[in-house]
């Protein structure tokens, strides 16, 4: 799995190529923010793992490499870095002997790039693993796994709860702006050229709230929070969408250098420690996630074994 390192994408494991999730928020914030991770970070040795960790602890400072999104890394109203990723990158770093974070804001294509060059020490957005990005960076076991939903016309009029039914019932369809979904429904029978792309989900909304479409697709926690002041649309129950026939669901981590074995041990040591315990889930409980969202994949499993 090796794109162009500069057109990073989220593929199934059938291969098909689509970015996981478009850019959302924090563009202005990106602008803003950009200039503080422009120096990059000191080369690691592989040796023993890597000696990271160890230069994190003396610098007293951890770059994370985040892309903007709500609700998976971004910088708020009030130039506050935040989001599920980064605020549980700052209690496991801190547990490691690392007390700050410093965001370094890129678009998300450029994120396994801008790691491997150094210009930041993690990537803390969420990042979906899947085999091809897991020839270029090394996850941390998903701290989160994710389902798709649908936004519909209030009562599902033509009830909608699948890709296949999107298909059978000739539901007019849309989706974003390189999502994940445009590949999902096309695995299913439906038209490429026929999906209505709009940028995100509240574009989504808009669409069916309009009645341009019958239904938009995102992910279930996005879907979720953007329907919850609609009077007109609703959101379907979760799904795994079929890819090669089979259920498929996503899972997010951590991504580090392949030389940092080091740190991604002891960052996935602290972070099975904050699932059993359950912090975790109060850690991103705030930016919408579930106890549907927590999970036991593990990275073996979404790099293809």
């Amino acid at each position: 799995m090796a794109p162009p390192l500069g057109n990073d994408v989220h593929t199934f494991r059938s291969g098909h190529r689509h970015s996981r999730r478009s850019v959302l928020a924090g563009v202005a914030a990106l602008g803003a923010l950009g200039a503080a991770g422009c120096a990059r970070v000191a080369s690691a040795s592989g040796k023993n793992g890597g000696d990271l960790l160890d230069r994190l602890r003396a610098q007293g400072v951890v770059r994370l490499g985040i892309a903007g999104e709500i609700p998976f890394g971004y910088i708020d109203k009030d130039g506050r870095l935040t989001g599920e990723a980064p605020e549980l990158a700052k209690v496991i770093f801190k547990r490691l002997g690392v007390d700050r974070v410093q965001p370094v804001p890129t678009e998300f294509g450029s994120l396994i790039p801008g790691l491997n060059s150094q210009q930041f020490d993690v990537v803390a957005a969420g990042m979906y693993v899947n085999p091809e990005r897991c020839e270029q960076v090394i996850f941390a076991d998903p701290d989160y796994q994710m389902l798709d939903s649908f936004i519909v016309r209030k009562g599902n009029p033509k009830g909608l709860h699948s890709y296949r039914d999107v298909v059978e019932k000739k539901a007019r369809f849309a989706t974003g702006t390189g999502y994940a979904e445009i590949q999902y429904a096309v695995e299913a029978g439906y038209e490429e050229g026929d999906i209505l792309i709009v940028p995100d989900q509240v574009a989504g909304l808009n669409a069916v709230e309009a009645g341009r479409v019958d239904v938009f697709a995102g992910t279930a926690l996005t879907v979720r929070e953007v329907v919850k002041k609609s009077g007109k649309a609703e959101a379907t129950k979760p799904f795994a969408p079929l890819v090669k026939g089979e259920p498929h669901v996503d899972g997010g981590a951590f991504a580090f250098r392949p030389t940092e074995t080091a740190l991604r041990d002891a960052f996935n040591a602290e972070l099975r420690k904050l699932k059993k315990s359950g912090e975790l889930l109060r850690i991103l409980r705030p930016f919408g996630f579930t106890e549907a969202e927590m999970t036991d994949l593990t990275v073996k499993e979404l790099c293809g074994g």
